[in-house]
Formats: C-alpha cells, sequence, structure tokens
C-alpha cells in the first residue's frame, strides 16, 4: 500500500501522468510544473467533457454521490490520475491508493480488510489503482467481492484497453469510462493558465504564440508532456522570452501515441492494414513512420505487409507479395535504419497497387467447405503410384498427363466427386486479374470438358 500517496505534496508516482501528489492547494514550489499545475477542482479539469456532464456517474463519483466502481481508460496525460485524486476528497470517503507496479495480493487484501473495519464505523473506502492492466488475474480476482460487495469504491486508472487486460468480472463490476487525448484547444488552455497561475510560470516569462503552438504540436493531446515541455524551455530562457527557436532547443521529438505491448500497438497496426486496403499511402506512410519511431519491431511490420500483399491485393498484382518478401529480406539482412527505406517501398507498393480480395475470398470458400466436410476421397487416377501394389488397388491408373498435350492442358477431373463443377477463385476486373480472368474461365471450360 501507498500510504499518502495523495496527500504528500510533489509525491511521484513515476506514471506516465500528472502525478498525484498535489491535488489540493499545497503543491511544492519545486515540484514539477505538471503537478502544480494539478486541477484543484471539477472546475478546473480541461477536456473530458463527455464524462463529466450534470449527473453523469463520473461527477456524482467526484462530488461524493455516486457509488458505482470504474475504471479510467485512456491515453497518457488526460487527466485519469487528477479525476482519480478529485475522487480522493469527496466527503465521508477514506483514499487509498496501490500501484500495480509495486502491489502484491498481501497488499490488495490488507486494504480490503481495512475497508472492511471502516465501513463498520459508516466510512467508505476509496481504492485508487494506477497501472490496474498490470495487476495479474490473481490480483485482480482478489478484488472481484470487495468491489462487488462495494466494501471499496474501485477506481482503476489504465492506459490499455481494459477488454484486454482486465478480467471479465472485474469488467462487468465496473463502469468503464474512456477518456479522450486533449484538444489543441484544451491544451492550450493548459497551457496559457500555467503561464499565468501562481502555482505555475505566475506571469513572469513571456510565451510567444508559435513556441505556443509548437508545444500543442509537441504534446500530442498529452497535457503533461506540454508541461513538461514548457517547464524546460522557460527554465533555458535568459531573458523571460520562450519563442519556437527556444522550445526546439528543449523538447526534440514530438510525441508518439502508441505502446507496443498495448491498445495503441493494435490501433495503429489496425489503422496502417486500412489504410493500406483503402489505397490512401500517404495515411499508410504515416502509420508506418509511427510504427518505426515508436520501436515496433520492424520483423513484426514485415510479417504484416507480406500478410497484405495477399489479402489486399492478391492476384490484382502478384508482384506486391515479392516486394513484401523483399522487404521482409531486408529487414533480416540489413535491419534498421537502413531497412526502413524498403518497409516503404513495399507499404507504397501495397498501398498503389490495384485491390483484389479474390485469394482471400477462395481460400476462405474452400476451408469453409472442408469444415463442412467436404472432403471426399481422391479420384483414384491422381492417387500415388510409386509402390508395389498400387497398380492392384486401382490408383495411377488412367492419369493423363498434361505436357502431353500441345497445350498444356487437357480435360480431367481434380476434385472430389462432391466438389466437381465447385468455383472458389473469383478473379476480379481489377489490374492483372483483368487479364486471368478469361484464361481461369477457359481452363475451367477445358478441364471440366465443356
Amino acid at each position: 500500500m501507498t500510504e499518502g500517496l495523495f496527500d504528500a505534496p510533489g509525491a511521484d508516482t513515476g506514471s506516465d501522468e500528472f502525478t498525484a501528489g498535489s491535488a489540493g492547494n499545497g503543491a511544492d514550489h519545486f515540484a514539477p510544473l505538471a503537478v502544480r499545475m494539478r486541477p484543484r477542482s471539477l472546475d478546473e479539469v480541461v477536456g473530458q467533457q463527455h464524462l463529466l456532464g450534470a449527473g453523469s456517474p463520473l461527477r456524482r463519483l467526484i462530488e461524493g454521490s455516486g457509488a458505482a466502481s470504474v475504471l479510467l481508460f485512456g491515453p497518457p496525460g488526460t487527466g485519469k490520475t487528477t479525476l482519480a485524486s478529485l475522487i480522493s476528497h469527496a466527503t465521508g470517503r477514506r483514499f487509498e491508493a496501490l500501484s500495480a507496479l509495486s502491489a502484491g495480493v498481501k497488499e490488495v487484501r490488507a486494504v480490503i480488510d481495512l475497508a472492511r473495519r471502516r465501513l463498520l464505523h459508516g466510512e467508505q473506502t476509496v481504492l485508487f489503482i494506477d497501472e490496474v492492466h498490470r495487476f495479474s488475474k490473481t490480483q485482480q480476482d482478489a478484488l472481484l467481492a470487495a468491489v462487488e460487495n462495494r466494501i471499496v469504491l474501485l477506481v482503476g486508472a489504465t492506459t490499455e484497453n481494459p477488454s484486454f487486460s482486465v478480467v471479465s468480472p472485474l469488467l462487468s463490476r465496473s463502469l468503464v469510462l474512456q477518456l479522450q487525448s486533449l484538444s489543441e484547444d484544451d491544451i492550450r488552455t493548459v497551457l496559457r493558465r500555467a503561464v499565468e497561475d501562481s502555482r505555475g510560470l505566475a506571469g513572469e516569462y513571456t510565451v510567444t504564440d508559435a513556441a505556443l503552438d509548437h508545444i500543442i504540436r509537441v504534446a500530442g493531446g498529452d497535457a503533461r508532456r506540454a508541461l513538461t515541455a514548457l517547464e524546460a524551455s522557460a527554465e533555458s530562457s535568459l531573458d523571460g522570452t520562450v519563442d519556437v527557436d527556444l522550445v526546439e532547443a528543449s523538447v526534440d521529438k514530438a510525441a508518439v501515441r502508441y505502446d507496443r505491448a498495448g491498445d495503441q500497438h493494435y490501433d495503429v497496426i489496425s489503422a496502417f492494414i486500412k489504410s493500406l486496403r483503402g489505397s490512401d499511402v500517404d495515411a499508410a506512410l504515416h502509420y508506418l513512420a509511427r510504427m518505426i519511431t515508436a520501436g515496433e519491431d520492424p520483423r513484426f511490420i514485415a510479417r504484416r505487409l507480406m500478410i497484405q500483399a495477399s489479402e489486399e491485393v492478391g492476384m490484382a498484382d502478384p508482384s506486391a507479395l515479392q516486394t513484401a518478401v523483399a522487404a521482409a529480406q531486408v529487414v533480416q539482412l540489413v535491419g534498421l535504419p537502413e531497412a526502413q527505406l524498403a518497409l516503404a517501398q513495399a507499404t507504397i507498393h501495397i498501398a498503389t497497387a490495384p485491390k483484389s480480395g479474390g485469394v482471400v475470398k477462395a481460400i476462405g470458400a474452400a476451408m469453409s467447405d472442408i469444415g463442412k466436410g467436404k472432403a471426399g476421397a481422391v479420384p483414384p487416377h491422381l492417387r500415388d503410384g510409386h509402390y508395389s501394389g498400387a497398380a492392384a488397388l486401382g490408383n495411377a491408373q488412367g492419369y493423363r498427363y498434361p505436357h502431353d498435350h500441345p497445350d498444356g492442358v487437357l480435360a480431367q477431373q481434380y476434385p472430389p466427386d462432391e466438389l466437381v463443377g465447385t468455383d472458389y477463385y473469383v478473379p476480379t476486373d481489377h489490374g492483372y486479374e483483368r487479364e486471368i480472368g478469361p484464361r481461369v474461365t477457359k481452363l475451367r471450360k477445358i478441364v471440366r470438358g465443356r
């Protein structure tokens, strides 16, 4: 149990968001700017208005009248810990905090026992768990009875989609509230308040509009990152002026909203795949750059590109798969940073190629028939004849060798009896399939003896 997490001025939990140490008025002057500027009341909260409307579960919880446990899910710097801090001051509640990075089942049970004793005296306990997605299944299971019986009111904060990281029984007992990245106007409001407020820079610095615009771009919707950038820039100022050159010198790269192991990983790769499918080459390159910058394993990207070459392009441009395989080989043999060029080349090829789902539909239809039991006996003339006694069984008898025919193709039954005449592959009129479509029709007529 982390005692005093929300009471010690300037205490830092080490999470990706504002530290929870200064929700009240006593923020340490030497604490980070993001800590000093933590909202002290609901009126100071910027953004998340979709969750804070009159009568909403979250507002009632913050005002002390709500009774439902909640999981606050959203990107870093959107106010999850801030909202939990405000809940800690709700009337008539005691507050306990655990960090999933350090607490075990023993600590969870200790808090529950303490909350149970308090409940006998009419005191309700709010249990805040930061990084709740890092709790193991056993740790989460230890919370179930206490949450269900309202021995504790759980407030969990997570940057991960709870559907992937929180056990189903705990999900069903909690409200899942998704916080959104702050808008540019929201970040601007946060920054201007920090420039003027006595808890912040107290009007001692002049920050140009261009500098604010650059910090907003760097922040990527993360209030803590924006305030950290502002503080770093102000500390570098020699004359009390913060301009865009000073900000650029203080902050060397933009925030990348991505987590290799979490929900953002799935969101970004999903967007990458859909951009390739939708032929938006520029969006596809954006998501590729985002993954590379965030440190995604280039082998993972290469595997996705090989899959997409067949799944989205297929026979409309068979060379797309060759390009994707070549890019994977470059990743294996050369590595980053040079391999990013090959990954970009494959991305551009796939995004701009004609599209066909014919390959996916063809194998899908064939697999579906197999699943329905349509897997009859192989025709005798196609069976293996390379062993003694095969001929006596009738195997390989009557097989016609296509290369003996001038056209290299002849009439002959290949599928099992119950699948004769079944068409799995349906070419489109996109790209190369415009050429092979008529050929497929002609081949079927010859092979099937029509």
